[in-house]
Parts: structure tokens; C-alpha cells; sequence
């Protein structure tokens, strides 16, 4: 039997493809699985918007000018209102906030108050690693992560184009870097770098 090089050449080039391929499935396998997509592809009702640091709002109290206002809701989760002083608004939803202010307008102040509470402006998300410019980003409603990934400039060379973690209410997940993972005000979004 004569010995061919370009047959030997191919014959190790399909073992080094196989242990290579072998070598990123196993990698792959090890990975903390990416959360999937609801059912629904993320179209399901939200829940309802819970209000955070950083958020600007505008407080409406129909019929008395002087009360109303835009506000910050600031580090301490606290609004600071005219007359009524600081109510909690943290964690709360828009018309759980709202129902705070009435409570606290009833005490003396009004008979019965009627209120309206808007978001102006949702707090800042965040994201960080393999992005061309990390940083802090205005929030827009409805964002997506490839919102953001093209707000801060795009992937660096290292960027891991698959998937992100996202940081929500203290706890980090894998998410797809995609359309459909959809962000809420206050995220970090952390860029991974890629295998190979």
C-alpha cells in the first residue's frame, strides 16, 4: 500500500474537527442552561410596573394644583410630596402608590382625594462587559436586549453573540441575546466573552 499525504492530511484533519467539536459540545453542556422564552414568546400580560430609585413621575391630585408635581422617587425608595411630606414608593405599583396618597391626603388634608400617578421617565439600565461602550442608558419602554447591546455600540471582537446575563432585583440569570428577552428599568446587562 503506497502512502498518500493528502489522504493522510485529510484523515487527521476529520479527527482534529471531531475533538474540537467534541471539546465545544462538552463546553457547551457544562454552561448554565439559558432560561427559555415563555410559551407565548414573552407576548403574556406583565405584571404591573413596580416603581424604583431613579424613577421620575408626575403626581396628579385633580382640583388642587399645588399638590401635584413631577418627583423623583429617590435612593431610599421615598417620594417627597407637598403637605403629605415623604410616602414610600418603592416596590410599589403605580396604583398601589396611588392609594398610599390618598391614605395620607385623607388624614386631615381632603375628603376625597382623586389621584393619578405617570411614569416620566423609567430609571436607568445598565450594561457592562464585551460591548464597545458600557455605561448606564435611558430606558425606553418595550427595550430588548439587542436595544441595548446597540445603544452601547455594539460587540466588542470577544462578545459572546448568543446569550447575556441580566441582573434583576439582585439576581443574575442567562438570558438568549435576542428580541424577544425584554428588559425592565434597572437592569444590568452583562455581556459574556465567547469561547472561541
Amino acid at each position: 500500500m503506497r502512502f498518500d499525504p493528502k489522504a493522510e492530511m485529510a484523515r487527521r484533519l476529520r479527527r482534529v474537527t471531531l475533538v474540537v467539536a467534541s471539546g465545544i459540545g462538552l463546553l457547551i453542556a457544562c454552561e448554565t442552561p439559558i432560561s427559555p422564552l415563555p410559551a407565548d414568546g414573552g407576548l403574556a400580560a406583565k405584571p404591573a410596573y413596580r416603581l424604583g430609585d431613579g424613577d421620575q413621575i408626575r403626581v396628579i391630585v385633580f382640583s388642587e394644583p399645588e399638590l401635584s408635581g413631577e418627583f423623583e422617587v429617590d435612593d431610599t425608595g421615598v417620594v417627597s410630596l407637598p403637605l403629605i411630606g415623604q410616602v414610600g414608593a418603592g416596590g410599589k405599583t403605580l396604583r398601589e402608590f396611588e392609594e398610599s396618597i390618598k391614605k395620607e391626603l385623607r388624614r386631615g388634608y381632603l375628603k376625597d382625594p382623586r389621584v393619578s400617578v405617570q411614569v416620566l421617565n423609567y430609571r436607568p439600565f445598565y450594561i457592562i462587559g464585551q460591548v464597545n461602550q458600557p455605561g448606564e442608558y435611558p430606558y425606553v419602554n418595550g427595550m430588548n436586549v439587542l436595544n441595548a447591546i446597540a445603544l452601547a455600540g455594539g460587540y466588542t471582537p470577544r462578545g459572546n453573540t448568543f446569550k447575556v446575563r441580566i441582573t434583576r432585583d439582585g439576581q443574575e440569570s442567562t438570558h438568549p441575546a435576542s428580541a424577544g428577552t425584554i428588559l425592565e428599568p434597572g437592569d444590568v446587562i452583562r455581556v459574556p466573552e465567547r469561547f472561541f
